[in-house]
């Protein structure tokens, strides 16, 4: 007697494929290609763009050493990058702001990053905005930004190093704000409290009501990264 087995796997439309791979894909690299290599469909639905974009990419230190030495990887980072990757974005942002100093660039890569909700970017483009001195429109900006973020629950420290923070870059300018200008010390205060390994070290400036004080608080923390 022969047993005819049948599968519906052909009969999947591409959209649906498509969707599972993204889904797949925001796990992790290898679970998006254990599924390519399970059949055809699965493999052509991960060529989309939208996969490479969607992808979950592992931070630095969980990426396996000899993915840089592998053309595969590096096309497949590549394909990643023209596709709009959000965290390969944030991260190319970083050097070219921070290695290459073109800060146009890297704004425009902070910029694309932050528009897909990276919260990282978000943060990393509210202090580059709210650094500058030459435009109070963008520092205004980041300071939305940051009002965002802090809204959220998502203000939180960066990776990045900053040159030393001057008078002209605070963002809180209210004459009767009494934390107004105390920010370094209080972060001061933290740090050493940090460094003594007091609970004193934690809260950072979440009791002070200036939203503008809080940001310079922050501001603070970013540019006095180790």
């Amino acid at each position: 007697m022969t047993i005819h087995c049948c599968s519906n796997i052909a009969f999947i439309p591409n959209d649906i494929w498509e969707a599972i791979t993204i889904k797949v894909a925001t796990d992790s690299i290898r679970s998006l290609c254990s599924l390519r290599m399970t059949c055809k469909a699965a493999h052509d639905a991960g060529e989309a763009d939208i996969v490479h974009r969607s992808v979950s990419i592992p931070p630095p230190h969980a990426t396996p050493w000899w993915w840089c030495l592998k053309p595969e990887a590096k096309r497949f980072f590549d394909r990643c990058m023209a596709a709009g990757n959000p965290e390969l974005l944030f991260r190319e942002a970083l050097r070219e702001l921070f290695i290459r100093r073109n800060e146009n660039i890297g704004i425009q890569m902070l910029n694309s990053a932050t528009s897909t909700g990276h919260a990282a970017a978000k943060y990393a483009l509210s202090m580059m905005l709210m650094l500058r001195t030459d435009d109070n429109v963008e520092k205004q900006k980041g300071l939305e930004l940051y009002r965002e973020l802090d809204a959220a629950g998502l203000v939180a420290g960066s990776e990045v190093q900053m040159p030393r923070i001057e008078e002209q870059h605070t963002v809180c300018a209210a004459p009767r704000c009494s934390p107004r200008g105390h920010m370094p010390l209080l972060y001061d205060y933290r740090r050493r409290a940090a460094e003594r390994n007091s609970v004193h070290a934690f809260g950072r400036a979440a009791h002070i009501p200036c939203i503008q004080c809080r940001a310079d608080y922050d501001l603070q923390a970013f540019v006095n990264l180790p």
